[in-house]
């Protein structure tokens, strides 16, 4: 049994700290073998051999789902749930709501302080799915602004519908789906494109 209830924030906050600072950057198992150390004293100084081992396993299956959506699924849900399921763990096996508390605040706290790895150690390959890390430049090939499109910048044309602000307008006998910059234009009146937002074509009356 831990001498202070808030030892168990500490105890935690550097066991989850290192375990998930092993799964976002590469130290070759050294930060997990840290981070299994402390968890092992946390679980094991509230816990009765057979509750220990189950709360363990309950606690690495959360990390194992963490891994998991990390190498496979790579869209944040399996990692949530991973990160749930190490919260109910640690305070599940608390004496008593104040440890627990401290418990949980520590898993929080160390999975947030985990991130401060990236900034110093490479980080693993398999977490770059998650996020886009190139940016969708037109050197790169991507454009989000249809070249048809904006080649109606500046031209002239007129409503076909009513603008209220949405409406369509006709360009050279071709007909788009357009906004109006506020104003109120009638089916028939002349307008003028003015500018081009992605596949959003603005306009104004002339």
């Amino acid at each position: 049994m831990l001498s202070y209830d808030w030892i168990a924030l500490f105890i935690t906050l550097l066991g989850t700290m290192f375990l998930i600072g092993e799964l976002l950057v590469n130290m070759k198992g050294f930060f997990g073998l840290i981070g299994f150390g402390f968890i092992t004293v946390y679980f094991s100084s509230y816990l009765s051999t057979d509750m220990f081992i189950v709360m363990m396993l309950v606690y690495f299956l959360g990390i194992i789902l963490m891994i998991i959506d990390g190498k496979l699924v790579n869209d944040g849900t399996l990692a949530m749930i991973g990160g749930a399921t190490t919260i109910l763990a640690v305070g599940l096996s608390a004496p008593n709501w104040v440890a627990g508390l401290y418990s949980v605040i520590g898993v929080i706290l160390g999975a947030a302080a985990s991130l401060l790895f990236l900034k110093v150690f490479k980080r693993r390959k398999m977490w770059t799915k998650i996020t886009l890390v190139d940016q969708l430049t037109s050197e790169m090939g991507y454009n989000s602004m249809k070249e048809s499109y904006q080649a109606l910048i500046g031209r002239e044309g007129k409503a076909v519908t009513d603008m209220r602000p949405v409406g369509t307008i006709e360009v050279d006998g071709e007909e788009f789906s357009a906004v109006s910059n506020g104003q109120w234009i009638s089916n028939g009146e002349q307008i003028t494109v003015s500018s081009v937002d992605g596949t959003k074509i603005l306009v104004k009356k002339l």
